[in-house]
């Protein structure tokens, strides 16, 4: 694009200079992998009439969403001219000040209000499908059935007090939190997938090495990081994120492998046909 140059994408450009490992895997979650897209994943699941819908629509999903941080990714990049005037607009006005600027400076009035309400749609509905799942958790926990009005305030009025309450908390700190949260999600999913894969003898490496990969991201995140862990050197902590993945995918292996068989007749039924009780 004339007029725009990307800055350097081999630097780091953190004023802290701090590590990417492990930080990087828990902080870019959406399009590559995130743990609480997979606790929307039964819902989507809910919506498909034959389990070979999935590709098209989590994979599709997946892609789409990484095309999108790419795209703000270079905009960042490019757009303000350097990391500095960056730095500059999201102090001056935070992230929505970037989104502001970029779209209605590359797009003019119409095309910058498109882009702002695409932008303004993702964390509303993200919002709304987490205060949902919440509910349903909840409401399943507490063996309360969802179909009245007054039963779903009930489990839902307690959750609106509680996001209200962490709109007071500093974004940075409930952000970091979240991605640590986040991704251990992730973990537990592809830990879950892995071991269904091998109970019924199908390809379990698909999620079994981003299992291992993910469960050392986290596990060394949390020992390193001394502002929500424990603070210890990064090349002890790494030591023993492998060794506790591998020692994990061990355990999973051993204790899932031919343990459980398939039904033919059941893998190929519809979903959205299946017997519940």
């Amino acid at each position: 694009m004339g007029g725009f140059e990307i800055s350097d994408m081999f630097t780091n450009m953190n004023p802290n200079d701090l590590p990417l490992w492990p930080a990087l895997f828990i902080t870019i979650a959406c399009g590559a992998i995130s743990g609480f897209h997979a606790t929307q994943s039964p819902l989507m699941a809910r919506c498909m009439e034959n389990e070979k819908n999935g590709r098209f629509v989590f994979y599709g999903a997946m892609i789409g969403e990484g095309v999108i941080a790419l795209i703000w990714c270079a905009l960042a990049l490019s757009f303000f001219g350097s990391i500095d005037s960056l730095a500059e607009a999201v102090k001056n006005g935070g992230p929505g000040n970037v989104v502001y600027s970029a779209s209605f400076g590359l797009l003019g009035v119409f095309g910058g209000v498109l882009a702002f309400l695409g932008v303004v749609i993702l964390p509303i509905t993200s919002g709304d499908t987490a205060f949902r799942s919440s509910r349903l958790i909840l409401a399943e926990y507490f063996n309360m059935e969802q179909k009245t009005l007054r039963n779903r305030l009930m489990m839902a009025i307690p959750l609106f007090v509680i996001g209200g309450i962490l709109t007071q908390v500093d974004f940075g700190v409930i952000w970091r939190y979240f991605g640590f949260a986040n991704q251990t999600t992730a973990v537990m999913m592809l830990w879950t997938a892995s071991a269904y894969l091998l109970r019924h003898n199908k390809l379990h490496w698909v999620t079994t090495v981003p299992a291992v990969f993910m469960t050392t991201v986290v596990i060394t995140f949390i020992l390193n990081n001394a502002t929500l862990g424990f603070g210890l050197p990064m090349q002890l902590s790494t030591i023993l994120g492998i060794v506790s993945s591998l020692s994990i995918a061990g355990y999973v292996i051993k204790k899932s492998k031919g343990k459980g068989d398939i039904d033919l007749a059941d893998e190929e039924k519809p979903i959205g046909k299946t017997e519940t009780a």
